[in-house]
């Protein structure tokens, strides 16, 4: 079934700055003037590389072994015959599990005193026996809903945390939102869409916010959304909305099902984007005319659980 054990990894904080600055002594300069420890760079990029070594080292279980850079990752053809283990961070974990399908995912903490790894349930001296178990079909999976916003144009996107809908810069975002029946001209700064996955994420912050506020002006706070990392729906909420002559907020927050999907109509002329997981280079541009369709993607991602 499984041809060859697919190896991603990263580019640490270090070897991005060397590749930016050409030399790695022209790199400490900039990290000492900015007034942080180049030694803790050197450190963590150590680590991470003697982590890589040994983790390759441990996937010898008799198939090919190839070593992508999440940078390929995009526009690599997976083809469905891959085991996929992912060194991480947890974002990493959550930017490849949007390409690879519904194929097996293993996620590795390289350096657990560094990483949460709240996607990484395996250190390098247990991958081996987890890519083996996957091999033998006794792996235990999670199956994690996945977002997903569709052009008219049959542009397509998926997030494993969240989306957001919006403007690139900070300039406020205009759009006509539909859901439920309803529909209503909007300007905020943007629509921030959640997956389950995602719900401990950027979307609690907007509830801590409400939160906080309400307290503070005699309210009585309500509860956030917290979605199961299975749960076959998303949460949307409108962040900051303007009400104006030409916008309203009525429809500032919601669920969205199969059945009842979100849609927005960008009015914006220019700038307009739809990116997911935080990744602004991973995005559909959202001009004036354009609709987008959001909803629980059919496709969802399957991470290997310890």
């Amino acid at each position: 079934m499984f041809e060859k054990i697919l190896l991603v990894t990263r580019r640490t904080r270090l070897a991005g700055l060397v590749e930016r600055f050409n030399t790695k002594k022209q790199a400490k300069f900039y990290v000492e003037n900015a007034g942080q420890d180049f030694d803790e760079f050197e450190r963590e990029d150590q680590a991470y590389a003697r982590a890589v070594d040994r983790l390759r080292d441990s996937l010898d279980v008799g198939l090919p072994v190839q070593q992508v850079d999440r940078g390929l990752v995009p526009t690599f053809l997976f083809t469905g015959k891959e085991v996929v283990v992912v060194a991480g961070q947890d974002g990493l974990v959550a930017n490849v599990a949007k390409y690879v399908g519904e194929q097996p995912l293993v996620g590795v903490n390289p350096d657990p005193d560094r990483f949460d790894g709240v996607l990484l349930p395996y250190e390098v001296p247990q991958a081996r026996a987890a890519v083996r178990k996957v091999l033998e079909g006794k792996a235990r999976t999670r199956g994690v809903t996945l977002a997903e916003a569709r052009l008219e144009d049959g542009q397509r996107l998926l997030a494993f945390n969240d989306l957001f809908i919006g403007a690139r810069t900070h300039v406020s975002a205009r759009y006509r939102l539909s859901h439920g029946g309803q529909e209503e001209a909007q300007s905020s700064s943007g629509v921030l869409v959640s997956t389950g996955a995602g719900s401990s994420g950027w979307l609690s912050s907007v509830f801590t916010l409400a939160r906080a506020l309400t307290a503070r002006t005699g309210g009585v706070p309500g509860g956030e959304w917290r979605l199961s990392w299975e749960e076959p729906r998303l949460a949307f909420v409108v962040r900051e909305p303007f009400v104006s002559r030409n916008s309203s907020a009525e429809l500032v927050g919601g669920f969205v099902t199969p059945e009842q999907e979100l849609v927005l109509e960008s009015r914006m002329p220019s700038g307009g984007v739809i990116f997911s997981d935080g990744m602004e280079e991973d995005f559909l541009a959202f001009g004036a005319g354009a609709r987008a369709h959001i909803r629980p993607a059919k496709q969802r991602a399957r991470l290997v659980m310890a």
